[in-house]
């Protein structure tokens, strides 16, 4: 971001006055921003029309003179909204090229508006509306994510599927209590989302380039404005802050982290042909016809690194600046946008993936071995009283046997079981039903179908919150 005055030279809106030799056009180039910051233009002009009705406030200008100006402002609004404003030479970051256009509409008046305030305070001011614009935005498409998957968990209840550890049959669960599983994380991310907007949500401007400002400005009417919920309470600190974009780049990567977590599930899932990618996300290969690639998978689970190093740039930058403003920030632009329009695209791509899929039963439940509820067996002593420490080697001991006989352990008969322990009595065989098995979770966040429907159910009312907000 081109933003610091004291770093631009020459034409109406630098600083020419203090250097008398020529730009050197590479650095010309390297110094501009206007091809990255200009989707700030609606905050930008906001932030004018706001900082126009102030100063006026204070007398800096006529009521006649801030009527002129912001409706030139105004004007300068509708061609961006219109796309028909014209980039020029020398416009080398939003601000100028706001200013620039506003000049030629209402002539030398529009020079006022700059008075008192500094583009260090400006380029804060639109990065805070627009990032809050932004996670505001994200909130809502998190919303859309969190109710399609609840209701599509709500239309798969029934499925069962085999749950891993260590990607080792562990236990059986709830195809729908699986997709929940995820979507917990995603709301752990709303909240965290949520959280930062407060934050972010502070009013900058009025901190002049960092000294504050001199004509004594009324910052809170111009928080008020443009719908801050406060001001900042530092002016040096005010210009250089960035920690509401470094902690949205943090949170961005966690984010799609957990989503990558999911891609790679799917992944899994549909090489075992439990799960069908609908053809919408999925392409072929370019020498092999048979194949079917979950590219839109793939991709959700790469953008993840991607992610983490956006943040571990920023912080890096950050890491040596000295106090107020310097021109290092400018880098935090890019992440961000970039940072934004990632997320929403994952939001997008991940919805899609989710309401199109085709959970195969037949196979998620092939995939469920018996082994899988030794647990249960364990367990089914338990309630007769013995300690599950006891258990737990009893039916390491029932596993051992089914694997040196090379059988299914429900293929033990009551009479092999209770050689290994005699109080395994004829109702054990009702062990091994994995519906049962599932149902008998039944604690708050369990795998019984009552508990996965409260969760669904949870979910969509958190996805309405959001909605709401």
């Amino acid at each position: 971001m081109s933003e610091q005055a004291e770093g631009s030279r020459g034409g109406l809106f630098g600083t020419g006055g203090r250097f008398s030799g020529q730009v050197d056009p590479i650095m010309e180039k390297f110094n501009e921003s206007i091809n990255f910051d200009k989707r700030m233009w609606s905050q930008d002009l906001r932030g004018s029309i706001a900082y126009a009705k102030a100063t006026q406030k204070v007398g800096i200008l006529t009521e006649e003179e801030r009527d002129t100006i912001v409706a030139g402002l105004e004007k300068v609004m509708e061609e961006w909204a219109a796309g028909t404003f014209e980039l020029k030479a020398g416009d080398e970051d939003i601000h100028t090229a706001n200013e620039r256009r506003l000049t030629e509409i209402i002539g030398p008046l529009g020079g006022k508006l700059h008075t008192g305030r500094s583009r260090n305070d400006q380029v804060a001011t639109d990065t805070r509306l627009w990032i809050v614009e932004a996670e505001r935005d994200i909130l809502k498409d998190i919303a859309t994510l969190l109710g399609a998957s609840a209701e599509f968990a709500r239309e798969h209840i029934d499925v069962l599927m085999a749950g891993y550890t260590h990607l080792q049959p562990a236990q059986p669960i709830r195809f729908a209590h699986w997709l929940m599983s995820h979507m917990a994380a995603i709301q752990r991310d709303a909240q965290r989302l949520t959280e930062l907007i407060p934050r972010a949500n502070q009013c900058p401007l009025g901190s002049g380039a960092l000294a504050g400002n001199a004509f004594g400005v009324d910052r809170e009417f111009l928080a008020k404005e443009l719908g801050f919920e406060g001001v900042t309470s530092n002016s040096l600190d005010s210009v250089c802050d960035r920690d509401f974009v470094a902690e949205f780049l943090m949170w961005h990567s966690l984010f799609l982290v957990h989503l990558s977590q999911m891609a790679e599930d799917l992944i899994i899932n549909n090489m075992l042909k439990c799960v069908d990618m609908a053809d919408a996300y999925a392409t072929g290969s370019s020498l092999m016809p048979q194949k079917k690639n979950p590219d839109a998978l793939e991709l959700l689970r790469g953008k993840a690194g991607v992610a983490i190093g956006r943040s571990v740039g920023l912080m890096a930058t950050l890491k040596g600046l000295p106090r107020a403003y310097n021109k290092d920030l400018q880098e935090d632009k890019v992440p961000l946008f970039d940072a934004v329009d990632t997320v929403k695209d994952c939001l997008a791509i991940a919805t899609g993936v989710i309401v199109t899929m085709k959970p195969n039963p037949k196979m998620l439940l092939k995939a469920l071995c018996p082994e899988m509820l030794a647990t249960d067996l364990a367990d089914y002593l338990v309630r007769k009283g013995v300690p599950f420490r006891e258990t737990h080697h009893i039916s390491g001991a029932c596993v051992r046997l089914a694997e040196e006989k090379e059988i299914s352990i429900d293929t033990l008969t009551l009479q092999q079981l209770q050689e290994i322990d005699s109080r395994f009595e004829e109702d054990v065989l009702k062990v091994w039903n994995y519906e049962e098995s599932v149902e008998r979770k039944s604690s708050i966040g369990g795998t019984a179908k009552a508990r996965v429907l409260e969760q669904i159910d949870q979910c969509v009312a958190f996805a309405q919150k959001l909605n709401d907000a």
